[in-house]
């Protein structure tokens, strides 16, 4: 690994650890819509809070949040929310902005 690659996971680590980076983080992650970038997201921020100590919070076991927030991962609603309850962080819903002629 270069020392800029290495440069800037250290400081996004560093940067995850603040509840409200992380949040804006794993918006800016779902927002892309894509599963794999949201879940290496989360992965980035629960690696900044410790995996190990999220695993025992969480009562899950680490080698299953490692394979839940994996490319392939594919984690059930309840899975998500005990990593982000134990995140400090939930999953919220809000109203989608949509353009007149697109309501119903």
């Amino acid at each position: 690994m270069n020392k800029l690659t290495k440069n800037y996971k250290d400081d996004l680590i560093k940067d995850l650890k603040d509840p409200n980076e992380a949040a804006e983080y794993l918006n800016a992650a779902l927002q892309d819509g894509n599963q794999e970038i949201f879940l290496m997201a989360l992965r980035d921020v629960a690696a900044a809070r410790g995996i190990k100590k999220l695993a025992k919070q969480a009562s899950l076991n680490r080698e299953n949040i490692y394979r839940m927030l994996s490319d392939e991962g594919n984690p059930n609603l309840s899975s998500l929310s005990t990593i982000l309850d134990n995140l400090g962080l939930k999953l919220a819903i809000e109203i989608k902005e949509v353009h007149p002629s697109h309501c119903v």
